[in-house]
């Protein structure tokens, strides 16, 4: 009886975060319209359909990586998130808050449970990607000549009334900031990068020259700069990785992963060589610079003031984030942090240190060429981005992490393969370049 059933269930486990990513992307990428709709039709508890699925995960993961696989990095990471939310809840001093920072971290749980899979094997899975892809790019340019009727509409979470993006034009120059569907400029960039890095994987070089060079363009019309930064050298790495031989390809591609980590450390070294320097208003490099000298530091300064000890525990989930902003009286001490690594440093201080530290060392055995491609996006994207917000931000980076929570780094001493079997990479005969999966799960 047990035989039957296991297999069953199994089946049933593995699909959840696949659900639970497809839904995520649908609602953040097309942020506007359903926001808009939802609340014009009173169905708002629909925004929460992800959210409710993300538990599951949450029940999966302990199941699945601290059950099954007895992973020790997963039960500190649980714990350390659970005690970071009750610290948040004393700091941020409000219910709401400590309810917004829990929904908040949801998503990481569910990047967490493809620790064991390859994302390449979820073939609908990679349909809703690419269309995510082509309508986001849709999305911007309808939006270069039309105004949606959901630009400036408001409403209501957690008793904050928010807003939707409203239509604005960048410093210095006459290009709208088109926020697309997502109804965020930032955000509509980034689901084009994302989306983009992980549809092209499977695409001919025609395919990624054709459509790199749109999107962008259609980055461009966005002025997010990070994120046309990010994606040019993407394509470059891209076009690189594939004149290369074959057999070094996924070498190459393990490496820039890799050497992305590099990334982390830079804004220290840019606050050490600019900080002080006075901005011109509506430069180029205004934004920049604003980050080095307030964005960056002064966190630190009010976390000095109203919590010492933070600096090394950190200041618990929700800190220095969207429901500081929204729910807490501290509301007047929130800064737009604009860094993942420093953002979630202030959260939970040294031991989101440690983990990414382990996070490295697993990086040498990941054998999955989409969690090694999301790793350098979301590396360079973060350098300027919190993207704690939306979710489906902070899903791909700890789909990007979940390595770390492998049954093989649970269980043995780390393994460093040279060069992975193709069937754990699911390659066909078309190798990196444009390849086809050999056995890819129905989601």
């Amino acid at each position: 009886m047990l035989a039957i059933v296991r297999p069953r269930l199994t089946i049933i486990s593995l699909n959840i975060e696949a659900l639970a990513l497809g839904v995520y992307l649908v609602r953040d990428a097309f942020g506007g319209v359903m926001r808009y709709y939802t609340s014009i039709l009173h169905l708002d508890a629909l925004w929460y359909v992800p959210d409710a699925i993300a538990m599951l995960c949450l029940v999966q993961f302990i199941a699945y990586c601290i059950i099954r696989n007895r992973s020790i990095m997963a039960t500190l990471v649980l714990v350390q998130i659970m005690l970071s939310l009750v610290l948040g809840y004393i700091m941020l001093g409000t219910a709401n808050a400590a309810l917004s920072a829990f929904k908040m971290m949801l998503p990481v749980f569910v990047g967490f449970c493809f620790c064991d899979t390859n994302l390449g094997s979820y073939r609908k899975l990679l349909s809703v990607i690419a269309a995510t892809f082509y309508l986001s790019i849709v999305g911007v340019l309808l939006t270069k000549f039309y105004v949606m009727p959901w630009v400036g509409f408001k409403y209501e979470s957690f008793g904050a009334v928010r807003e939707a993006g409203r239509l604005w034009w960048a410093y210095g120059g006459d290009d709208q900031r088109l926020m697309g569907f997502a109804a965020d400029n930032t955000m509509a960039a980034f689901f084009i990068l994302a989306s983009f890095a992980i549809t092209s994987i499977r695409k001919s070089t025609r395919w990624c020259l054709a459509f790199g060079a749109l999107a962008i363009y259609v980055t461009r019309l966005t002025t997010s700069k990070t994120t046309l930064i990010v994606l040019v050298l993407y394509l470059l790495l891209l076009l690189i990785v594939r004149m290369l031989p074959e057999k070094s390809r996924f070498v190459a591609i393990r490496s820039i992963a890799l050497w992305s980590f590099a990334a982390i450390p830079l804004p220290f070294f840019m606050i050490w060589a600019a900080s002080g320097t006075v901005p011109i208003p509506h430069s180029t490099m205004f934004s920049i610079l604003d980050r080095i000298n307030n964005s960056w530091q002064l966190p630190f300064v009010y976390l000095g003031q109203l919590m010492p000890i933070g600096v090394i525990t950190g200041c618990g989930a929700g800190c220095f984030n969207y429901p500081q902003k929204l729910f807490s009286p501290l509301a007047a001490y929130w800064v737009p942090v604009d860094n993942f690594y420093i953002g979630t440093y202030l959260m939970f201080g040294l031991p989101f240190a440690v983990f990414m530290v382990m996070v490295f060392r697993a990086t040498f055995a990941v054998t999955d060429i989409y969690k090694l491609t999301l790793l350098f996006v979301v590396n360079m994207f973060t350098i300027t981005v919190l993207n704690y917000g939306p979710a489906s931000g902070l899903l791909l980076i700890s789909l990007s992490f979940s390595g770390v929570f492998t049954r093989k780094a649970a269980v043995q001493p780390l393994i460093v393969p040279t060069s992975p079997p193709e069937e754990v990479l699911g390659l066909g005969s078309g190798g990196l370049g444009g390849y086809r999966g050999t056995s890819p799960k129905p989601a």
